[in-house]
């Protein structure tokens, strides 16, 4: 019963979420295809990190989050909405639908709003710097939401009880020791290559702030 309640109030918090890209943004993807492309291209891309999975616990699947890539390259709005597009192929392939409300809220919402805070602060009160972008707003910011991450789903699959302390620690959340490094790794050179060679792709870095001396 308790589960089912969690599970209630975490879809609520994903609704509001999604109600939330359904407004200028809705009308700007039915009208510029550029952007149309752009979205289900890193739908794509999100479905295929997850799709990359391993775990030793059912519903705790350790992946590639790649949210932080995404909130970078289109912004808070379009990421969350790249991301629900995402969970629709991917929950049919893996049939998890026990969590579907807790895993759309810890693998989308919560990285994606953690990636544009940091990106917020970084761009309001650290100097705007090529450096800065890649280093704080990519790489270390990729890290630590892949840690948020999974200490979250810890936390939440602890509180509901379906597994134990030791199953958690053990099985699953010691694995974020490692999957920080690749998740920064790979968003890291993404962006660089991103914004050496496409930087009108990247909606957060503006290369007369970022690039002026």
């Amino acid at each position: 019963m308790f589960h089912e309640i969690t599970e209630i109030v975490c879809a609520l918090l994903v609704l509001i979420s999604a109600i939330l890209t359904l407004d200028k943004n809705t009308r700007t993807l039915l009208k510029n295809k550029q952007v149309q492309r752009a979205t289900l291209a890193l739908s794509l891309v999100l479905f295929l990190l997850w799709s990359i999975h391993a775990g030793l616990l059912n519903g705790l699947n350790i992946h590639i989050l790649g949210m932080t890539a995404v909130t970078l390259i289109v912004g808070l709005r379009l990421a969350l909405f790249c991301g629900l597009v995402a969970l629709v192929p991917y929950l049919a392939l893996t049939k998890s639908y026990d969590f579907i409300a807790s895993f759309s809220l810890f693998t989308i919402v919560i990285p994606a709003l953690f990636s544009y805070f940091v990106f917020y602060l970084s761009y309001h009160y650290l100097a705007r710097h090529l450096f800065v972008y890649i280093f704080v707003c990519g790489f270390l910011t990729a890290g630590f939401s892949a840690v948020v991450h999974m200490v979250l789903m810890t936390a939440y699959h602890l509180l509901i009880g379906h597994y134990t302390w030791y199953q958690l620690i053990e099985n699953y959340t010691f694995y974020a020791a490692l999957i920080w490094f690749p998740e920064s790794m790979l968003t890291g050179m993404a962006m660089t290559v991103l914004i050496i060679y496409r930087p009108h792709w990247v909606r957060t870095f503006y290369d007369n702030q970022y690039l002026n001396d």
